[in-house]
């Protein structure tokens, strides 16, 4: 079985090669075809599972891929715990998306296309995760990338759409110098970029150079996985369609940072500073997004927050070491299943609602979509944290490591999670109160385009993998968390989890504060929005806090500030300085493939522009990092 686990990859990659490949040929079947190679490995992935003992690591390689010299590099997997769980969490909830877009994408004459892309990043994604090698990983890093630009852009005649598929990919080249730096060091002072001979060999290095791999690491993860300073793309790839926000959120792309942190658990054991700053920008990030959640009426875009907010949890999780790593593995996946449900959900309303996603025009829909407003509600008590559902199991068991730390650091990363955890009960609860209940405002209204609305419930293709997906978002937190069986079972890939000793608060307190503080968010919100009429038309006289909220909390405005700008002025300073040396080549290619100068050179310059950003940026969060802690 591990030898031939290279199927796991095969499977999608054949998929999306047949789909892309066959052209108008394959659309009458295509979207068959797209949906069975996620579930041929899905059904392989829980064979592997139940059929061999993955008490170790176990490496296979399937061919020599770069051969030079001293770098070798092998096309080769790793199947141990930790990657036998992602590849059932991003095949089994994969596939499950797969089979809602036949209905979502049922009229959409390049339906074929989009499988194929879906296909694409699942099978990298589980490049991704079964590579046995950080070039490895970087492959599947590039091509989740790739395939998420495709996807978050599929709307081309919309410039909103190609402007937020430019940004997510830019914004990722960012994160992207950070983990390729990281390898770089890998390869200077280890030789080997393989897991096997890093691990082994990260312990001979002097503290600095592992505190900057792990650092250069953290700022890979904060590029896939939304989190600050690089989260600004994530709410704007909304601009997807539903199912390609589900994957992004649920399955693949956003959780490739935790996963990166978890791979990397044993140059994390050995830099504390490294583990600080990646706890202190889970926990900066986890209220960041949930403040902003607060103001949004796009339905999307509150659940993309809620993202960005509870993968906050996981980095708070997976930066307290030994005592978390495990932990956030667990809230990885109880998110996976809630989070698929809840944007499925809401892709359902959407394909009720003429695709309109403000919630202002909804209204009492429970009414005509008893089974999405079922499934969604499921979902939004499990991310409230409700008790025995997913969420409560999981993320209060980070909040209680959190709180379980020494000192400064137990009251301020325990208090910043449980804050955060009182806001998610507000702004669920208010997406909840404005989609599902109160008065029918979608009566007086209509939509963009002019027309009525006319809810009615899915079909089936589309309701039966919410009602699935509710089952994991009520029963999967208990069946992980109980007797530690996750954290058990990922014992080889990232050690034992370590008991957290009563810090700031006793743990038995914390899970009533929790519950306390999640029942009062959602209080407020009953009275405020549940209690009250609500306009369709949004007020523009609001608070300061609510302004800031809207604007992301100035997030695209300090990225513009720090990084684009400068990066525009230093293009244009390296094109002053190189002008005359920069005339002869445009002049040279305009020549020879008969394009005019002037539009090779605005090309040229695009081309500098994007990489300087994408460096300059690198740098700075790099120096910022470092600087953070030198003085912490």
């Amino acid at each position: 079985m591990i030898a031939l686990s290279w199927l796991l990859v095969a499977f999608p990659a054949l998929g999306a090669l047949v789909l892309l490949v066959g052209g108008n040929r394959t659309n009458a079947w295509g979207h068959v075809l797209g949906c069975a190679t996620v579930i041929a490995s899905f059904v392989y992935g829980l064979a592997l599972f139940f059929s061999e003992s993955l008490s170790e690591a176990a490496d296979t390689t399937v061919y020599s891929w770069i051969p030079v010299e001293s770098l070798q590099v092998d096309f080769g997997l790793r199947i141990d715990p930790l990657s036998v769980t992602f590849v059932l969490l991003i095949t089994g909830v994969g596939a499950l998306i797969h089979i809602y877009s036949i209905g979502y994408m049922s009229n959409d004459a390049a339906r074929r296309r989009f499988f194929g892309y879906l296909n694409l990043f699942v099978a990298a994604m589980l490049v991704l995760v079964l590579g046995n090698s950080f070039v490895m990983l970087y492959l599947g890093w590039e091509g989740v990338g790739l395939a998420s630009y495709l996807l978050i852009g599929w709307y081309q005649d919309r410039p909103s759409a190609a402007t937020a598929a430019k940004k997510a990919f830019l914004m990722n080249r960012v994160g992207d110098v950070g983990l390729a730096l990281a390898i770089f060091l890998m390869f200077k002072y280890i030789g080997s970029t393989s897991y096997a001979e890093v691990f082994a060999g990260i312990g001979e290095l002097s503290p600095g150079v592992i505190t900057a791999i792990a650092l250069l690491l953290l700022l890979g993860a904060c590029g896939k996985s939304g989190q600050f300073p690089l989260q600004a793309w994530l709410p704007d790839a909304m601009e997807g369609p539903t199912p390609v926000s589900a994957l992004i959120h649920a399955a693949t792309m956003v959780t490739a940072g935790v996963y990166l942190i978890a791979r990397s658990s044993p140059i994390y054991n050995l830099t504390e500073d490294g583990r600080l700053v990646v706890t202190i920008v889970g926990a900066f990030t986890l209220l960041l997004g949930s403040i902003i959640g607060c103001a949004y009426d796009d339905i999307k875009k509150v659940l993309a927050y809620s993202t960005v907010s509870q993968i906050g949890y996981m980095m708070l999780a997976v930066g307290l070491g030994p005592m978390g790593y495990a932990l956030g593995i667990a809230h990885l996946l109880t998110h996976g299943f809630f989070k698929a449900g809840l944007f499925l959900g809401a892709g359902s309303v959407m394909h009720a609602m003429n695709d309109e996603v403000d919630m202002r025009k909804f209204g009492g829909l429970a009414k005509k979509m008893p089974i999405t407003a079922a499934t969604f509600g499921l979902g939004y008590l499990a991310i409230i944290g409700f008790p025995f559902l997913s969420g409560f199991w999981t993320k209060d068991a980070i909040i209680e490591a959190a709180f379980g730390q020494e000192g400064w650091r137990g009251w301020v990363f325990g208090g910043a999670a449980l804050l955060a955890a009182g806001i998610t009960g507000f702004y669920m609860t208010r997406l909840v109160l404005l989609t599902f209940f109160g008065k029918e405002r979608w009566r007086e209204t209509t939509s963009a385009d002019g027309r009525e609305f006319h809810p009615h419930e899915a079909p089936p293709v589309m309701t039966v993998p919410m009602i699935v997906l509710s089952v994991g978002s009520v029963a999967a937190g208990f069946l992980l968390m109980s007797g530690d069986t996750l954290a058990e079972f990922l014992v080889p890939s990232v050690g034992t989890l370590a008991e957290t000793e009563h810090g700031a608060l006793p743990h038995t307190l914390v899970p009533w504060l929790t519950v306390g503080l999640s029942a009062l968010g959602v209080l407020v919100a009953w009275l405020l929005f549940g209690r009250r009429p609500t306009p369709i038309e949004r007020p523009e006289n609001v608070s300061w806090p609510v302004r800031a909220a809207r604007k992301d909390l100035y997030g695209n405005a300090l990225n513009e500030a720090l990084v684009a700008r400068p990066g525009l002025w230093l293009t244009r300073f390296a094109v002053f300085l190189d002008n005359r040396g920069v005339d002869g080549v445009v002049n040279g290619l305009a020549a020879v493939f008969g394009g005019s100068s002037s539009r090779l050179r605005r090309m040229q310059t695009g081309f500098v522009r994007s990489y300087a950003l994408s460096m300059l940026g690198g740098s700075f969060l790099l120096v910022a990092a470092l600087l953070l802690v030198r003085f912490s």
